[in-house]
């Protein structure tokens, strides 16, 4: 495997998907870091926000298992793939003629927009990138890739548009949607005609109707819902990942803006802030693997529980551009500290044909649950806390410490229900280096 991971260079299905993951990203993260500005712009109020959110996510996640299901099924066929590249290519013109103007109504027409709005972003975008990220997962089994050097690329396409969001967003907020569907054609270009030989060889086979299918069956997948150990992950994952969304695009972006002298300087620097940070999670994408060698998948889950914690906590203890800049980019390590171990413990301690939809039921859907369950209450919860305490970002602050509170009680549970790697394995077993030595030193 050594040898293989060294050769990556050489691998083309670690080079198509590397690119058709780093497009994604570009299409998805130029509009979507600044999402909640966009919003708030438009004069929509806190609580407004929150339901727009929670919106979102009840279609992420009624889109997202839908989308588990059917690539269960696929198994490495792209079609899937290719419906969400269109979608993603026509985000300019929907956002620009649809989804804007039926926002801007107001009434009855403006939750219309909104519903409408969840449906194509959240096929497009939001239950994409757990699709995508299942997808290049399977790929990098089949194909013989590391996974998180592959998903690196994502980062690393978020990050360099973040880089340029904010300046364009200054000019006109409508040209991130439109350099959006940009990156969405050069996506749709690669996953609808780059395949490379060792893929079309895998397809063929697949095709054959004497192969032996290889993929789960209907009652197989529906069965993953019936699993008390996946639910006990669940309810970890309701309580922290959850945070992802609702601390980083619904309050820190609005919080960090107003840190600076002028709403202008803000956002711009909110962009380079989160393009920088997008990096180093690009880079930590290809350490994580190397933690979760030396202190396993459990733990590395854990770590990235205790890393949100505090992340979220001294936001609202620090109150000056430098230092929640410092304590922001620990998020760089929080995103792989989740993504990749999460992947790892469902191929881990479950089979692994159903692991699109154990991801999506496990890990993602469980998120979006929490984002349906928390965005407005802590929207209005937020707004309430501002007016009461208006001086020094004192209303976010609370709003935060409260956050950090929900994550360290999360934390607490996960370590007592999280199974350790060697207990109840399912899948493909996880040994760390300190094991496979021990297991080397017995053979001799």
């Amino acid at each position: 495997m050594a040898t293989e991971r060294k050769a990556a260079w050489r691998n083309p299905s670690y080079l198509e998907s590397s690119f058709g993951i780093f497009m994604f990203f570009c299409s998805w993260g130029v509009w979507w870091s600044f999402f909640r500005i966009w919003l708030e712009s438009l004069q929509l109020s806190d609580t407004e926000i929150g339901t727009i959110y929670a919106i979102n996510s009840t279609a992420t996640m009624i889109i997202m298992f839908a989308y588990g299901a059917i690539q269960d099924q696929l198994g490495i066929k792209r079609n899937l793939v290719i419906v969400t590249s269109i979608i993603a290519a026509l985000v300019g013109p929907f956002v620009q003629f649809i989804y804007h103007p039926m926002l801007m109504a107001g009434g009855n027409i403006r939750w219309a927009g909104a519903l409408i709005g969840s449906i194509v972003l959240s096929a497009g975008f939001m239950a994409a990138c757990s699709l995508l990220e299942a997808v290049t997962e399977r790929y990098s089994r089949k194909f013989n890739f590391e996974y998180g050097q592959s998903r690196a690329w994502g980062s690393f396409g978020y990050a360099i548009v973040a880089l340029c969001a904010g300046f364009m967003f200054n000019v006109n907020p409508m040209i991130n949607f439109w350099v959006g569907s940009i990156c969405g054609l050069a996506m749709l270009a690669i996953y609808a005609f780059w395949i490379p030989a060792e893929q079309r060889e895998e397809l063929k086979k697949a095709a054959d109707p004497k192969a032996e299918k290889s993929g789960p069956t209907f009652k197989e997948m529906v069965a993953v819902l019936g699993m008390p150990t996946l639910w006990v992950l669940v309810v970890f994952m309701l309580f922290t990942n959850t945070f992802y969304v609702v601390f980083d695009q619904q309050f820190f972006p609005v919080y960090y803006r107003n840190l600076f002298a002028t709403p202008e300087i803000g956002q711009a620097t909110y962009g380079t802030l989160n393009g920088f940070q997008v990096f180093l999670e690009s880079a930590m994408m290809g350490v994580v693997p190397i933690i979760m060698k030396k202190i396993g998948v459990r733990n590395s889950l854990l770590l990235g529980a205790f890393v949100m914690f505090a992340r979220i906590g001294l936001c609202g203890v620090f109150h000056d551009p430098v230092m929640v800049s410092i304590v922001k980019l620990f998020h760089s390590i929080e995103v792989p500290l989740f993504c990749l171990p999460a992947f790892r413990y469902f191929t881990l301690h479950f089979d692994t044909k159903l692991s699109a939809t154990l991801y999506m039921v496990g890990f993602q859907i469980a998120s979006q649950v929490g984002q349906i369950v928390f965005s407005t209450p802590l929207g209005w919860f937020h707004g309430q806390m501002k007016a009461m305490l208006p001086n020094n970002d004192m209303g976010s602050r609370v709003t935060f410490w409260v956050i950090s509170g929900i994550v360290l009680a999360a934390l607490i549970y996960g370590f007592f229900v999280i199974k350790k790697d060697d207990q109840d394995v399912g899948g493909d077993p996880f040994y760390t280096d300190k094991q496979l030595r021990q297991m080397e030193a017995a053979k001799a």
